[in-house]
């Protein structure tokens, strides 16, 4: 997003007062309230359900979501100087949702189960004609891709320092996964893609706190990656980066979950998904994945200390699997 894209904002009904940078957006104070403008990589029936999702979202109580504007021509999207697809959303304003401030946290969690609650459409599922990908899809895809990336670790011949410290860990990642995928087997339907499939459950699917906004109340924005899925997907991707940030603290992701409940009750199904994602080394997996696709954007030393750290933290994050879940 350049300054150049700023000139689409004449096929928009509103003024434009000033413009400043944002992470990836401009930011642009008009005569009727704060915008937001973006590059949109998507394709266009994606916007189409989005606005549709976010009208929901609103008629069902929740009133803390951003909304697409319309150009004056009616359109979702315009394109600028360099053929990019530019969108506009309202903006709430007020910061991302910090990880280090509980009361934030609370907040945070409080509407996001608010939010759930009310992007719970049986009739929005059948007219975008979605499919819920179950948990089982997902890591047995996952697995495979460990199982390949362990075969060519050891068939190559001559290493990295990182290629040979990641060979010397990986057998006990790959165990985890396996044995994880396998538990989700054998659990079957309880954590199919069925539930969702039937009520009709979206997930925001990019659940990160800077995706959260406080602003005395709090706002959650960016809904492109919304997708139909069992609704833990969203608390897990929240939850996982607090748990990084505070060396896996137990009692402060139940109180947090509480919260949730109190507010959207848990279901036993819903701790097992919550349960099986934080027990799937997903961390690993990336750091794999990435290692394997990457090419030359490859940075070993960061990556190695980001696999040091991972190690370092598996007896923290076993203890908080066996105190926050009773299976």
């Amino acid at each position: 997003m350049n300054d150049r894209s700023v000139s689409v904002l004449e096929n928009y009904d509103f003024e434009v007062i000033r413009t400043q940078k944002s992470r990836n957006a401009i930011l642009c104070e008009t005569n009727k309230g704060w915008m937001i403008l973006k590059e949109y990589k998507g394709p266009e029936f994606r916007l189409e359900q989005m606005e549709r999702l976010l009208d929901t979202v609103e008629e069902n109580g929740f009133n803390g979501a951003e909304k697409l504007i319309r150009t004056k021509e009616g359109e979702l999207f315009c394109t600028d100087q360099d053929q990019n697809r530019c969108i506009v959303k309202t903006w709430p304003g007020g910061r991302e949702c910090s990880l280090r401030d509980g009361q934030e946290c609370r907040q945070a969690m409080h509407a996001l189960a608010k939010l759930h609650k009310a992007m719970k459409s049986p009739e929005l599922k059948e007219e975008f004609g979605l499919r819920a990908a179950g948990l089982l899809e997902e890591y047995e895809k996952r697995t495979r891709q460990l199982r390949k990336v362990r075969r060519f670790l050891r068939d190559k011949g001559q290493k990295t320092p990182f290629e040979i410290y990641l060979q010397q860990n990986f057998d006990p990642f790959l165990e985890e996964a396996v044995q994880v995928t396998e538990e989700v087997r054998a659990y079957g339907k309880v954590l199919d893609s069925q539930e969702c499939s039937e009520t009709g459950s979206f997930c925001h699917g990019d659940c990160q706190h800077h995706n959260i906004l406080c602003a005395g109340t709090v706002f959650v924005i960016n809904f492109e990656k919304f997708t139909l899925d069992s609704q833990m997907r969203d608390l897990y991707l929240f939850l996982r980066k607090l748990l990084e940030k505070t060396n896996w603290s137990a009692p402060q992701v139940r109180g947090l979950l509480d919260v949730y409940g109190r507010e959207n009750p848990l279901s036993a199904a819903d701790w097992l998904q919550l349960y099986y994602r934080f027990a799937y080394p997903e961390k690993f997996w990336k750091i794999v994945n990435f290692y394997y696709n990457s090419g030359k954007a490859w940075i070993p030393g960061k990556n190695a200390e980001k696999l040091e750290r991972l190690i370092a933290q598996k007896s923290v994050k076993k203890a908080f699997l066996e105190q926050t879940f009773s299976l």
